[in-house]
């Protein structure tokens, strides 16, 4: 049983997300507050949970402040149950720097059929909260040349879930000037993608990060954020030249964006020049798109079980036999900086 505390300052939305948990044998709300002070009374009463639902924004204490004292004390996955952000805005980015492993969007009051439609995902990602681990961030920065990379014909694939928001910026703070072209899918709400994309920016010295838009180049230099509520797929533009373009249909293996989408749109474009890396997430996303992207003689890696919060997409992919090569988080890189 997944033991669950919600901490809203909305009655309504705890009430809400009470009935949806409901839907879920294997999940028990064992106690609520309107605000992290009150949580911590509630605390001594029922313990702590296996997973935390946490607002942002609330009286007394607000989230992130909340998740810097549990830092302290002891870790709790946490699934940050927030309203659309605004582009630019950072909050709810910042929430998975402090030790928030999902996002979701705030189900809206008053409308059955907005709790019908997240009741999947809010089970689901509260599931994968529950089996993420507690992984120590590396501090420690590669050695990065001065020097420019050499172009390559090469382009980067990346998909990742639970956890992916510390993995990407591991890996993208380490990146050497004038890379492979990277275009991601990390599972994120339509809204958050803008302002991750925006955050990155902000750190990555040596990359342009910003999110996919339709009819971006894959550019040297640049990374591309697959945006929340959308599939996103390369097409050709020229010889080694490639396009973004978003499409709108269905969720593919339960996500939209979907990583397998992505990936076998890179096989079938890019083909033997896709370099492609799945990272932590729960479930099976980007397997089979993985798997192509072998067959056509393309580039795959997996993130290793050790570095991820969850070692689900990873494990899926290499069980199927999709992936060449597993790496440790503090490798990716160095892999991507030596592209040729």
């Amino acid at each position: 049983m997944i033991k669950v505390f919600i901490i809203d300052d909305s009655q309504l939305v705890r009430v809400t997300i009470k009935k949806i948990l409901k839907e879920c044998d294997e999940m028990e709300v064992i106690g609520e507050a309107e605000n992290p002070v009150d949580a911590f009374k509630e605390f001594k009463k029922v313990g702590l949970p296996d997973v935390f639902v946490l607002d942002i924004e609330m009286p007394k204490m607000d989230g992130i402040t909340f998740l810097k004292k549990m830092q302290k004390q002891k870790m709790i996955p946490t699934v940050i149950c927030s309203s659309l952000v605004v582009s630019g805005s950072t909050k709810s980015i910042d929430s998975l720097r402090y030790g928030a492993c999902e996002i979701i969007l705030k189900p809206k009051i008053g409308l059955h059929n907005s709790i019908d439609d997240i009741t999947d995902e809010f089970i689901t990602k509260i599931k994968a909260a529950s089996k993420s681990k507690i992984v120590t961030k590396n501090e420690s920065k590669i050695k990065i040349k001065n020097e420019l990379l050499v172009k390559t014909n090469k382009v980067v694939c990346i998909g990742s879930s639970t956890g992916g928001v510390s993995a990407l910026e591991e890996i993208f703070t380490n990146l050497a000037p004038n890379h492979a072209p990277i275009i991601v899918v990390q599972h994120m709400p339509a809204g958050f993608t803008a302002s991750f994309a925006n955050s990155l920016n902000k750190i990555c010295k040596n990359s342009l990060v910003k999110e996919a838009k339709e009819g971006d180049i894959l550019t040297h230099g640049e990374i591309l954020i697959a945006p929340g509520g959308i599939h996103v797929e390369v097409e050709n533009k020229e010889l080694f030249t490639y396009k973004v373009v978003l499409k709108n249909y269905p969720k593919v293996s339960s996500h939209k964006p979907s990583v397998d989408v992505l990936f076998t749109s890179m096989s079938k474009v890019v083909k033997n020049n896709t370099v492609s890396f799945i990272l932590t997430g729960m479930g099976s996303d980007g397997a089979q798109g993985m798997k192509k992207i072998k067959e056509v003689g393309g580039k795959t890696y997996g993130q290793d079980k050790e570095t991820c919060v969850v070692y689900g997409m990873p494990k899926v992919a290499f069980d199927i036999g999709a992936v060449s090569k597993v790496l440790p988080l503090n490798e990716i890189a160095k892999k991507i900086n030596k592209i040729k």
